[in-house]
């Protein structure tokens, strides 16, 4: 994927755009004008160009660039076309590009192949000469996700998830703790624990809690249903059938905490997880049933499909307890966020406008959408209950808003709070993004992260 050290065998890689690919030619020997032309090349996306040399073999690549892509995609595209070697980015690029580009490179040499027999091809290497921890990082952040969301249900319950996590906390040094089955009860998640009892793979919160107690404190909450039936209201076959993605949210607060530890974010951080199969079984909790929170609050059950906030409501109790500084929760909420923005575009609330503009700031410089939507307080009477305090849905119009305020009757008013309704996964294939499971608005949150809790 990468190399740290340029030789004579290190190939230049010179991005062309179609604006200025005349500028560029122009300065090049006639034949190797002569070849651009025979093999088409304009300098647009996605379009590579090997240059021969003297000897026949390749002496430098053309790429294509839209700047519109920026320099995080510039490269993503190659790993796949370019033959077996080592490689460089040619030309005066400013550090910021130099990263994004190499992230953008490690991305697209990702593959999820561990269940398919047959030899692997072996990707060409780019030399990273500028910051190269903090590249690995990320590529290796974004990697977590992918690999936690594609792996299959059989191999990815809630004990599964939970090996995930201790192991990160033991190579980061953090402490790990784990409230299991019937304990959910007698420790007060009892939401988490009805949603989760009529599996034979226990439910259980998760926790990770790493840093200096004195540093700002950042809890993470990742909704962790490592597949969903939509219980006693069962979801069709179609709809079923990318349900091993519904431990999304999880996954993205383990990216996030991996990338906070191995970049050494002086933070104090709290991941909570609470993770579930939501299964249909005799003991299955059923619509119309009143359920007890963490919080005190009664839920009355209007569908099991809404399953998500009752495990992530009893977690964020839970996480206001210790107060955060701030605190993000991730999770793949609602279909209704999807018809809004599309299965691309992560969306976020946030109870505190400060937090909703620095994430938005956060968003621009780190070149990943995010898009706001308002905690719209009166569409919280579509989850009014003559029988408790609360349903767990309402009607289909704005399903997205009335789920993040069902979420939000459980953080503390005083407390800043965001919480991200991702697709996390990708439908179509694009460079650096192969369909499949995907980190969404991670490096966005990240950046504010930074600019916020960060080092001067």
């Amino acid at each position: 994927m990468f190399s740290y050290e340029k030789t004579d065998q290190t190939l230049p890689i010179l991005l062309v755009a179609e604006n200025n690919l005349a500028e560029v030619t122009a300065m090049l020997p006639d034949f190797v004008r002569n070849w651009l032309r025979v093999n088409d090349f304009r300098g647009r996306r996605g379009e590579v160009c090997l240059l021969p040399g003297p000897d026949g073999g390749v002496q430098r690549v053309l790429a294509g660039l839209d700047p519109s892509d920026g320099m995080r995609w510039a490269l993503a595209g190659l790993p796949e076309k370019l033959p077996e070697g080592d490689y460089f980015l040619d030309g005066d690029w400013m550090a910021d590009d130099l990263i994004d580009a190499a992230v953008g490179w490690g991305l697209g040499c990702y593959r999820f192949d561990q269940y398919r027999q047959g030899e692997k091809k072996i990707l060409p290497r780019l030399l990273v000469e500028h910051d190269p921890d903090r590249v690995n990082a990320l590529v290796e952040a974004v990697t977590l996700v992918r690999n936690l969301i594609n792996t299959p249900a059989n191999q990815m319950m809630p004990q599964d998830l939970e090996e995930v996590m201790s192991r990160l906390a033991e190579v980061h040094e953090a402490e790990f703790h784990a409230v299991t089955g019937n304990a959910l009860l007698t420790e007060n998640f009892p939401a988490i624990h009805a949603v989760g009892r009529a599996s034979v793979h226990a439910p259980r919160l998760l926790e990770l809690n790493w840093g200096d107690e004195d540093d700002p404190l950042i809890t993470l909450v990742g909704k962790g249903v490592c597949f969903d039936t939509g219980g006693l209201d069962i979801k069709s076959s179609s709809g079923m059938r990318l349900m091993k993605k519904d431990m999304g949210g999880a996954a993205h607060a383990l990216g996030l905490a991996k990338l906070i530890m191995q970049l050494e974010l002086p933070v104090s951080l709290q991941v909570l997880i609470p993770a579930v199969d939501n299964a249909i079984a005799g003991d299955a909790f059923r619509p119309g049933d009143i359920l007890a929170t963490r919080a005190g609050k009664s839920v009355e059950v209007e569908n099991t499909d809404a399953e998500g906030r009752l495990i992530l409501c009893d977690a964020l109790a839970y996480g206001a307890e210790s107060d955060p500084d701030v605190m993000i929760d991730f999770a793949t909420l609602t279909g209704a966020a999807r018809v809004a923005l599309g299965t691309e575009i992560p969306v976020f609330f946030a109870n505190d406008r400060s937090l909703m503009q620095k994430l938005q700031s956060a968003s621009a410089r780190s070149s990943e959408l995010i898009w706001n939507l308002p905690l719209h307080r009166p569409y919280l009477d579509k989850l009014k209950s003559q029988t408790a305090d609360l349903m767990n849905a309402g009607d289909s119009y704005g399903g997205a808003i009335t789920a993040a305020l069902f979420l939000n009757e459980f953080v503390p008013e005083q407390l800043s709070w965001v919480h991200f309704d991702v697709m996390a996964w990708n439908l179509r294939a694009r460079p650096g993004r192969p369909t499949g499971g995907e980190a969404m608005g991670l490096l966005a949150v990240f950046e504010y992260l930074e600019d916020e809790f960060g080092e001067e």
